[in-house]
């Protein structure tokens, strides 16, 4: 390839890593490589600045242009790195025109043989109003999955959080526009469709009606009844809408599979974190959720260590692993992030902070060991994902050899490795 994207972070971010290297490589640029940064923790940022330098000694001869939540959030401490030829914003990186100006800077920076004087090209993301919406003629072909970015940005401000100050004010893609996306990847073959964006749940707020997600998934599956899966990304439980819950009760194509931001189990840490819902409420929706389909499977996000955090607190957010029943565990141990309220309360020692992820991480591995035993002898529909990989329906890994993929096998379950199922 011409161009090589590096990816850190979310799904949303692999999704948009593809775009960046479709836009880069039709403006023109060459033997660059782009690292698509992630600014959720210190640890991210920290991986993806040793990535580059690494990447630099390997290559030395390689472009390298930083974009992503850090590059939006941190642009100058990438600018200053030797190694970095150009910084992009994160809306921009998403438009083919800032890939035809970086390759622009990029040559103009050879021809001196020596450094532009500013290699930052970094919008102010918080004055984006509409996404950026990608051409689809290039992107996810062949892939048994594909994305559909719906929304983007958060009007949130969760105190540990430095996402919306990367991707900027929650926006929309209209409900038209999304339903022809779908229509068009699954005429393309794609089996499975995927929901996603960085506020999920609060998709529609900005636009004309202000639908919901509901709204959004009921009509890409009356419109589109050729489309055999639909799955939703992380959704946070405060925001579900009654038409969402409907469909989850009623529509067998929508994944029984949901990704949920808790965060935290402690009702005095998720006022501290700003959150909008109560322990209680995370475990009531989790516990009506299963009523409407009882053989749902949850995952989370909790944060291990956030300041003030005490033993008690922690405990509280373990317990939540059992009493919402999780499956899947997205464990943060907890990072202080640039100017934001959590980085200026009393902080959790980071030995201790350590110590708790490595607690929450072996219980979400004790959890979805339960769950795979759990499935010997059901019988699963299969989406194949590679020669040695599928995915049931909750999203659970099936250990495969010699199928298709892009197909969907039904399959009984035999038993599981420790991490993947056996069918």
């Amino acid at each position: 390839m011409s161009v090589e994207v590096v990816t850190f972070g979310c799904r949303l971010n692999a999704f948009e890593s593809e775009v960046v290297r479709v836009e880069a490589e039709r403006a023109g640029l060459v033997d660059t490589i782009v690292i698509n940064s992630c600014a959720v923790t210190g640890e991210a940022v920290a991986q993806a600045r040793q990535s580059i330098r690494r990447l630099k000694r390997e290559r030395p001869l390689s472009r390298i242009v930083v974009t992503g939540c850090a590059a939006q959030t941190q642009p100058q401490m990438f600018a200053d790195m030797p190694e970095v030829d150009q910084v992009v914003g994160n809306d921009d990186k998403m438009q083919g025109e800032a890939w035809q100006h970086a390759r622009a800077a990029l040559e103009g920076a050879r021809a001196l043989k020596t450094a532009t004087s500013d290699k930052v090209a970094v919008t102010d993301i918080m004055s984006v109003r509409r996404m950026a919406l990608p051409r689809l003629d290039e992107l996810q072909k062949g892939l048994p999955r594909a994305f559909v970015q719906v929304q983007n940005g958060c009007d949130h401000r969760c105190t540990f959080c430095i996402i919306p100050f990367g991707r900027g004010n929650s926006r929309s893609v209209p409900l038209e526009t999304t339903v022809a996306q779908v229509r068009t990847l699954v005429e393309r073959g794609h089996g499975e469709i995927v929901l996603t964006g960085v506020d999920l749940t609060s998709y529609g707020a900005d636009l004309e009606g202000a639908p919901k997600l509901g709204q959004l998934t009921r009509r890409i599956l009356h419109e589109v009844p050729e489309l055999k899966r639909l799955r939703i990304s992380s959704v946070d439980s405060i925001e579900v809408d009654r038409d969402l819950l409907d469909v989850i009760a009623t529509d067998e194509r929508l994944m029984p599979h949901l990704h949920l931001s808790l965060q935290s189990g402690d009702d005095l840490i998720l006022k501290r974190m700003k959150r909008r819902h109560s322990r209680q409420q995370a475990i009531d929706f989790c516990a009506e959720v299963r009523r409407l389909r009882p053989d749902i499977a949850f995952g989370a996000d909790i944060i291990a260590g956030f300041p003030t955090e005490t033993e008690d607190m922690f405990t509280r957010s373990l317990d939540l692993v059992e009493e919402c029943d999780l499956t899947f565990l997205h464990v943060f141990p907890y990072s202080p992030r640039p100017a934001t309220p959590a980085s200026r309360m009393p902080q959790v020692e980071g030995g201790v902070i350590r110590e708790r992820a490595k607690r929450l991480r072996a219980a979400g591995e004790a959890a979805l060991r339960n769950r795979l035993a759990a499935e010997i002898g059901k019988t699963r529909e299969v989406l194949i994902e590679s020669a040695t990989q599928g995915r049931t329906e909750h999203f659970l890994p099936v250990a495969i050899s010699g199928e298709i993929p892009g197909t969907v096998l039904r399959r009984v379950v035999v038993g599981h490795d420790g991490a993947r199922l056996l069918v």
